[in-house]
């Protein structure tokens, strides 16, 4: 994620011109049409961090060179924590992808006579695995943790077995519909995933039957089963019947991973990163792997098949000469 673009290096940025306002606002357009609610925000919070960094240095956009945006990029690698620790590669990049996305859009539109971003170098991000992954047991622990028969644990259980079955983000999770999952044939339909694709995931038996335990018993004693709004078709409910907001997924994820005794830090990414390394070990190839995460390249699933430290101790214990 990327730093706040308010307070990022500790100080309240610079506001806006009136007139990059109303650009900021026609490229919103432009974005909502292709990305997630969530990926505008990020994108949007990030455009808004690096006009009000030119604004601050009397920079005007039909004004701005490669110079200048070099400069903004020695500007994030500079940033510090409050706790005098940089930011990550990866929260710099992403400032830096939006502000080339964003004079990528301004010069295809003709505001501007040249991209002065084009030249901008990214770098390259440390590419690693994700630092949490649970184990099988540990995965298993958690799903199992909500044990009584309640609406929300109903509701608890068929989330948390859906995350581990299909490696779901948090977004795809809370806008599942109903008509979403179809538990005889074992499928879930993903709408608009990231990148606005469409795809279809297998379930596992667990959480097919989790689910049609959770849609029999539960989802209608949550506020009405969210008849009214919002929540009219949506599969997974708030305990007041509409949707799912980020931060309660996030809680129940804690909560029962707290509740199963697993001392790691657990969120909705740990369980699609552990499916991920658990079906890669497993066997399965990586087109599959890539295909029920969704990702769009290759690339980005190919950090799986990484060998962790531990593995190639056992295999050089087990086959080296010198090992055995």
């Amino acid at each position: 994620m990327s730093p706040n673009p308010r307070t990022c290096d500790g100080k309240q940025q610079g506001s806006v011109s009136a007139a990059s306002g109303r650009l900021l606002g026609q490229y919103e357009d432009a974005l909502v049409a292709r990305y997630s609610e969530r990926t505008v925000e990020h994108y949007l919070a990030d455009v808004r961090f690096l006009l009000a960094w030119l604004g601050e240095r009397g920079v005007a956009l039909v004004d701005v060179r490669s110079a200048d945006l070099e400069a903004y990029q020695a500007h994030l690698s500079a940033l510090r924590k409050k706790d005098g620790r940089p930011y990550a590669v990866g929260s710099q990049q992403a400032r830096l992808i939006a502000m080339k996305n964003f004079f990528r859009f301004l010069y295809r539109r003709g505001d501007l006579i040249h991209d002065p971003a084009a030249a901008v170098e990214l770098g390259r991000a440390e590419d690693r695995l994700p630092r949490v992954v649970l184990t099988e047991e540990e995965a298993r622990r958690v799903v199992l943790a909500p044990r009584e028969r309640t609406p929300v644990m109903l509701r608890d259980r068929a989330i948390l077995e859906t995350l581990y079955a299909a490696g779901l983000r948090v977004s795809e999770l809370a806008a599942l519909t109903v008509y979403d999952a179809d538990t005889e044939e074992r499928l879930l339909r993903i709408v608009m995933g990231k990148g606005r694709k469409d795809r279809n995931v297998p379930l596992t038996r667990p959480a097919a039957r989790a689910i049609e335990e959770y849609l029999a018993k539960g989802r209608e004693s949550l506020a009405g089963g969210g008849r009214r709004g919002e929540g009219a078709r949506l599969l997974f409910l708030a305990e007041k019947g509409g949707k799912l907001k980020r931060a309660v997924v996030g809680k129940i994820i804690a909560r029962w991973s707290k509740k199963a005794g697993i001392r790691k830090h657990v969120t909705c990414h740990t369980f699609r990163h552990s499916v991920a390394t658990q079906l890669l070990r497993g066997g399965a190839d990586i087109r599959h792997i890539q295909a029920l995460l969704g990702h769009a390249s290759l690339k980005a699933t190919e950090r799986y098949t990484r060998v962790e430290i531990g593995d190639l101790k056992r295999v050089v214990e087990r086959a080296h000469p010198s090992g055995r």
